[in-house]
């Protein structure tokens, strides 16, 4: 399995891509912006990115979601309940951010669905708090969470849609009880470090306690 972390865009946002290096196939999560050096970085692995996937539907985490599927026919992903938000960012928050309207998901996930690429298998994780639509992506070894779990902290509970008591529930029944060696792979750069495990949260996450 190919993974690779790639610090995007003007918030510090973490997009990944991952691929079967057997088949070949790939899928980008949160292509904030950049898209074109992720698309070199795939190439460069013999990778063909097919999916797009959003772990929420944020301007700061969509931005480059019409360049990525202009340049590669990619299909777009997210969970059902942030779906309008791709399509429905106000121009004001597109000029803040540099950032263009995102075309319309191609495919709706609920929880428990997997997205596959190649024989890598993504499992969908609902969890709402930050934004309703809220997922993360779990397949053995690695989550990949959003702005539901950063590296000692979390994601704000304040813009519309947000909630906490959501929020520490969705981590504590969710993602809390995956492996503690679980590596965590988080949304922006704002830790100590750009990775975590979920033992690590468990006990040093401040914001959960």
């Amino acid at each position: 399995m190919f993974i690779k972390q790639l610090q995007v865009g003007h918030m510090a946002v973490f997009a990944y891509l991952v691929g079967d290096t057997v088949t070949g196939d790939a899928l980008v999560i949160d292509p904030a912006d950049n898209a074109q050096e992720i698309i070199a970085v795939a190439k460069q692995n013999k990778l063909q990115i097919n999916y797009i996937i959003n772990t929420h539907g944020h301007v700061d985490h969509i931005g480059g979601n019409a360049e990525m599927q202009k340049l590669t026919g990619a299909k777009i992903i997210v969970h059902e309940d942030d779906a309008i938000m791709l399509t429905s960012t106000p121009a004001m928050m597109l000029k803040m951010f540099g950032a263009k309207q995102s075309p319309p998901a191609d495919i709706l996930v609920k929880d428990g669905m997997i997205i596959s690429a190649g024989n890598i298998e993504l499992k969908v994780i609902h969890t709402p708090g930050h934004s309703p639509g809220g997922i993360c992506l779990y397949t053995p070894g690695y989550v990949f969470t959003g702005d539901t779990l950063f590296v000692e902290a979390v994601g704000r509970t304040d813009l519309p849609g947000g909630s906490w008591q959501i929020m520490y529930n969705s981590i504590q029944t969710k993602l809390f009880t995956l492996p503690d060696d679980t590596k965590v792979m988080p949304g922006h750069n704002y830790g100590r470090t750009p990775t975590s495990t979920i033992g690590h949260e468990k006990k040093h996450n401040p914001s959960v306690q």
